[in-house]
């Protein structure tokens, strides 16, 4: 009798560390397993304003974000490896300022979408940023960007270009296999991961500067329905052939230094600052004369990194009304603008193809290390204008 109790107590025991070493393991490797664990799963998490996830800011420190090197901890690490980068087009009309998420992003893009109007991708991935917004339509060349993010990057946008042409957006999805899987289109996806909100600035705006989502809720319908977590339906895991940037600490340099862009001649309202801070080591963006906030934080956005693309533009000539498509030479070569530290390295850019890396090199040939932070790539038409105070 004695022995059938001592075995049963073993049996218990063995179960019980089997159990607990396959949690362990799940956890402590910082890859999770497909749809095994969630976000929503991991243990400590804390909703904070907006909704935001947030995180034990007293734990070291240790986990680099592969987008753009920012130190974090073991416990968002794991959050971060439940899910995918994600791409969210957010617009920059005079209507939608100030903007939802921008300053939650690991990497922002901008160019001119049309009319002289600039327009932002932004990438999450180490952040959660709660809301994002307003949502805008897709544009090629932000297309091409996205494609850089590894094996099946999500891409949130609402419709897009599509006359025939050089310029057609959601054409070129579908022919790259996005369109109902990656491609996050709120045409096809629409209320709850999508609304409108007529109400968030306080004061009308016209209708399209009203669509807005979550990036919570654009991961979780990911997961849920289309089966991408940080593996594909595939297993496959994103990061596969993904080439991350190289970071170093900061190197403060500089004391006072002012980068003055213009996209297009005469657009006052689409100029923009980055005027160097250096007790924070960040450029402070300034849009129109005007600090560009963060409506969700009420902060002004600031960079780590500024590096300004100088690219060939033209219209698509695609019948579309006003000829207002555009195209940027993405790829190929040309010049660059880094900013950091206070300094100003002048280079190059090179992407080789449409999910090759855009990469950056100094006048010497030299790949650019990057100081861990936000990087803000900025489209400057060659016509354009650049200054530096």
């Amino acid at each position: 009798m004695k022995n059938n109790k001592l075995l049963l107590i073993l049996l218990c025991l063995s179960v019980y560390l089997l159990t607990t070493g396959v949690s362990y393991a799940l956890f402590s490797s910082g890859k999770t397993a497909g749809n095994a664990t969630t976000a929503a799963q991991l243990t400590n998490l804390q909703k904070g304003a907006n909704g935001k996830v947030t995180f034990d800011q007293a734990q070291p420190k240790t986990e680099a974000c592969p987008l753009n090197g920012v130190l974090y901890s073991k416990q968002q690490r794991q959050w971060w490896e439940t899910h995918r980068p994600l791409g969210v087009m957010i617009e920059n009309h005079e209507e939608a300022r100030p903007q939802s998420g921008l300053s939650s992003a690991d990497v922002v893009y901008e160019a001119v979408a049309e009319g002289g109007i600039t327009r932002f991708l932004a990438l999450f991935y180490c952040q959660d940023a709660g809301q994002v917004g307003p949502v805008r339509s897709a544009r090629t060349y932000f297309v091409d960007f996205a494609s850089e993010y590894g094996t099946n990057p999500l891409y949130a946008h609402v419709g897009g270009a599509n006359a025939s042409g050089p310029a057609d957006a959601l054409g070129q999805l579908t022919d790259y296999g996005w369109t109902g899987y990656n491609d996050l289109n709120q045409f096809s996806i629409g209320f709850p991961t999508f609304w409108r909100d007529y109400d968030r600035l306080g004061h009308t705006v016209a209708t399209e500067h009203t669509m807005y989502s979550t990036t919570a809720k654009l991961w979780d319908f990911a997961a849920k329905s289309r089966k991408l977590t940080n593996v594909d339906k595939d297993g496959k895991s994103w990061d596969s052939g993904f080439v991350p940037y190289t970071f170093k600490d900061d190197a403060l340099s500089g004391t006072t230094q002012t980068v003055h862009l213009e996209f297009w001649n005469g657009y006052k309202q689409y100029f923009v600052d980055w005027i160097y801070d250096k007790p924070t080591n960040t450029y402070k963006r300034q849009n129109a004369n005007v600090p560009h906030l963060d409506k969700d934080t009420n902060k002004q956005i600031a960079a780590k990194n500024v590096a300004i693309l100088v690219m060939e533009e033209s219209n698509a000539n695609d019948g579309y009304e006003n000829n207002l498509h555009l195209l940027y030479k993405d790829k190929g070569t040309g010049k660059a603008y880094i900013f950091m530290d206070g300094q100003e390295v002048k280079g190059t850019w090179r992407k080789d193809n449409r999910t090759a890396r855009t990469l950056l090199f100094d006048s010497a040939g030299n790949g650019i290390k990057f100081d861990r932070g936000l990087i803000w790539f900025a489209v400057l038409p060659t016509n354009g204008v650049i200054t530096v105070k």
